[in-house]
């Protein structure tokens, strides 16, 4: 199963340097949330490796297989 799908109309999104749905013709931003308490989650990237940190009430990184990911329209 595809893991970025448009919110849409539920087809793959492409990588244009910015996530991108063909069939919509639209640019969207890929957010993520806290498991615990919903805020939005900071995204640490080094060594190729990401990982997410809640600036909020957690202060604490939290595992991107427990984050919930959404996608934004931008355009």
């Amino acid at each position: 199963m595809a893991e970025n799908v448009c919110p849409e109309c539920h087809q793959e999104l492409q990588w244009d340097g910015q996530y991108y749905c063909t069939d919509c013709q639209a640019h969207y931003k890929k957010s993520a949330f806290c498991p615990d308490c919903e805020a939005e989650l900071e995204k640490l990237q080094a060594c190729g490796a990401a990982s997410y940190f809640c600036n909020a009430k957690c202060n604490e990184l939290k595992s991107k297989s427990r984050a919930r990911f959404e996608f934004t329209r931008i355009d």
